[in-house]
């Protein structure tokens, strides 16, 4: 210290002893008076630094592992020459695609399954170093027929590349919806732009469709697909038809509990330490500050939340979505314990048994029995049958066995089977559990082969302009009874209830996060909307309207705004009536129109609000630019008000119906015709 010090000390003190002229001793006690105070706020402001410095370590996270960012390097160390990239939001594309790669291995072939984001794509063109090697993408389409998050980077390379695939061998299995307007868009453009590129399709392009039975079109298609390459690499399947594990069962007997995940999707203790920024890894969990029922009457709970971020830096927009990440029923949970015979509060890690892969474990892990099927299992979908035949060989009686078997297969009374016994009776895998008593699998297989338990998307219901710190959700509670007579209750929904505010210090939270979405107001303020949104279809508009209101307080000039609603009973469910109507008496809303389906003889719904207004509909579309809004069911709803839109077109703009039906689709190229709408 004295060493640093002195430098410092004798600079400033030689200019006072040559201009001051005082005695010696005068100079000497300030200097050493210099010193003294010198050292000791040099050793008061450097002795807390070096305190810190361990802190400050403590807090960082370990520096990330050098990830291998070329699968054609890992296929090669590991001896595979099959890999299977999935597009995935909802977890389906990736399933598929870890079946695809387990199922290589019954043909005499070594798969891998890939995340597209973790991987360099340009080196598709390389794949043809390794003999007899096939890509094969499970690639789902989300929204508007865009890429799924993970699959975007890759869909950006195929669009701007101009790779030559000469050599590549690849097959397409996509993931759709028939009720969406651009149905399978995203595999469909993977399988033609591929071939564009010079790789070679080994086998037809899959669809899938989610509208009707999407496993039994992946069964179908992989049943002929396998045979098809099979032939194309002349090998023969070796007939092993046994369970092949992914994982292997570690039991912690003495873990530290610090350890020990409780329900974090990312960094270990993350629920307890937040911090920013929040994504679909690392959730905010936001206090529940307000939880009211909707609806004035009848038998379903329709309910209105708002969600706490102040201080989590977290930013919205109106027509954002948020994902909130919801947790299983523990009854459900307990009596799956009970049923299996086990101790749910085990520690254990399920370790993948192929050391390369990307993919340590189904699952954060270590963590308890309890945990993962609360936390982190869908324990409440329907199988599927992948899951029956692998489970199969627990079944003690013979029948049971033959039966699940003839479930997984693609043969017409296995689908029907599967069809009837499964889907449609709503069983999820207690319910099958409880009906196949002889059915007893050891409970780390089974939490192998259910999916992962996703987060559930709301479209929001606020503004940010007006409530910056909060997140409002408008959603119905799902509940009803199946064929076998079992209550069946939606996970989500259920879970939000019960996410009541209290006044005993402890708050009711939500893991949440913020998927952005194209669902926008017009740039233009002055422009006019027309939001169609019947039901919980509200609740973007919800944000809508505030925002407009914002925006005229601000002195903007605010174009037409206007309703269309529709619910059961006024006097029942005419959801925000309060809000809305206050809203039209000010002048923000130009037009509320409510349909109310059940208050007379014949059901009236939106798209006949619509019809009655045509003349006015058709003035802002054609003459004022208006901007249109639908949000809500897919099946029905969507459908039957496009097609409202096709006959205004028609009979109000002269249009032949092929000509209305492009004057829409062009609305929608142009972004003046949005929808946020689910099946």
């Amino acid at each position: 210290l004295t060493d640093m010090a002195d430098p410092q000390m004798e600079a400033s003190a030689g200019p006072e002893l040559m201009e001051e002229g005082e005695p010696l001793l005068s100079n000497l006690d300030i200097f050493l008076f210099s010193l003294i105070v010198g050292l000791f706020v040099y050793w008061v402001v450097f002795r807390k630094k070096t305190e810190a410095i361990p802190e400050f370590k403590k807090l960082e996270t370990p520096a990330p592992t050098a990830r291998e960012t070329s699968f054609i390097e890992k296929m090669k160390k590991t001896g595979k020459n099959i890999v299977v990239f999935y597009g995935s939001q909802t977890g389906t594309a990736e399933e598929f695609a870890n079946r695809l790669s387990k199922d290589a291995q019954r043909y005499g072939m070594k798969g891998m399954a890939a995340d597209p984001e973790e991987y360099d794509m340009s080196e598709l063109s390389r794949l043809k170093e390794i003999d007899n090697s096939l890509a094969i993408f499970c690639m789902a389409t989300y929204g508007e027929g865009d890429p799924t998050d993970n699959a975007q980077d890759f869909y950006d390379w195929l669009q701007e590349g101009d790779a030559d695939l000469d050599g590549l061998n690849y097959t397409v299995f996509s993931l759709g919806n028939k009720t969406y307007e651009h149905y399978n868009a995203m595999g469909k453009y993977v399988d033609k732009r591929l071939s564009e590129l010079g790789a070679k399709r080994i086998f037809d392009l899959g669809l899938g469709d989610d509208d009707g039975n999407l496993e039994e079109d992946f069964v179908s298609w992989r049943e002929q697909f396998w045979p098809a390459v099979c032939e194309h690499f002349g090998v023969e399947a070796t007939g092993e038809e046994s369970s092949i594990r992914q994982y292997e069962l570690k039991v912690h007997e003495d873990l530290n509990m610090n350890k020990i995940y409780t329900g974090e999707l990312g960094r270990l203790k993350s629920f307890e330490n937040q911090k920013p920024p929040f994504d679909s890894k690392n959730p905010f969990l936001a206090p529940v500050t307000v939880n009211r029922k909707l609806n004035k009457g009848g038998d379903r709970h329709l309910m209105h939340l708002e969600l706490d971020i102040t201080g989590s830096k977290i930013r919205y927009e109106s027509g954002d979505h948020v994902a909130v990440y919801p947790t299983n029923d523990a009854t459900i949970v307990n009596r799956l314990g009970e049923v299996l015979g086990v101790d749910l509060d085990t520690v254990i890690s399920l370790n993948n048994l192929d050391e390369e892969s990307n993919k340590k474990h189904p699952f954060p892990c270590p963590t308890t029995y309890r945990t993962a099927l609360t936390h982190y299992l869908d324990i409440t979908n329907s199988p599927r049958t992948n899951v029956l035949y692998e489970l199969a060989q627990y079944a003690s009686d013979p029948k049971d066995q033959e039966n699940m078997r003839k479930m997984a297969s693609s043969s017409p009374e296995g689908k029907a089977l599967y069809q009837s016994w499964v889907l449609d009776s709503c069983r999820n895998i207690l319910a099958i559990l409880e009906d196949l008593p002889s059915l007893r699998p050891p409970i780390d297989h089974l939490c192998e082969l259910l999916p992962r338990l996703q987060a559930r998307y709301y479209s929001i219901a606020s503004s940010s302009k007006v409530h910056p710190n909060s997140i409002h959700i408008c959603a119905v509670v799902v509940e009803y009874k199946t064929k076998t007579g079992r209550t069946n209750k939606g996970v989500a929904t259920n879970w939000l209830k019960s996410k009541v505010p209290t006044d005993n210090g402890h708050k009711a939270t939500v893991p949440m996060y913020i998927r952005k979405s194209q669902f926008r107001l017009p740039f233009k303020a002055s422009n006019p909307v027309i939001m169609i949104g019947p039901g919980t279809g509200i609740a973007p508009f919800m944000g809508f309207i505030q925002e407009r209101a914002w925006l005229r307080e601000q002195g903007k000039e605010v174009g037409e705004t206007v309703l269309y609603f529709g619910c059961r009973h006024k006097n029942e469910d005419f959801l925000y009536q309060e809000e809305l109507e206050a809203f039209e008496k000010e002048g923000v809303l130009t037009r509320l129109n409510v349909a109310f389906s059940r208050d007379q003889e014949h059901k009236v719904y939106v798209q006949h609000q619509l019809k009655n207004n045509k003349e006015a509909v058709w003035r802002q579309i054609h003459t004022d630019n208006a901007h249109i809004y639908i949000c809500g069911d897919a099946r029905n709803m969507a459908r039957d008000v496009q097609t409202t839109f096709y006959e205004i077109a028609e009979e109000l703009g002269g249009m032949m119906h092929t000509q209305a039906v492009d004057y829409i689709k062009k609305l929608m190229t142009k972004g003046r015709y949005s929808q946020d709408v689910w099946s």
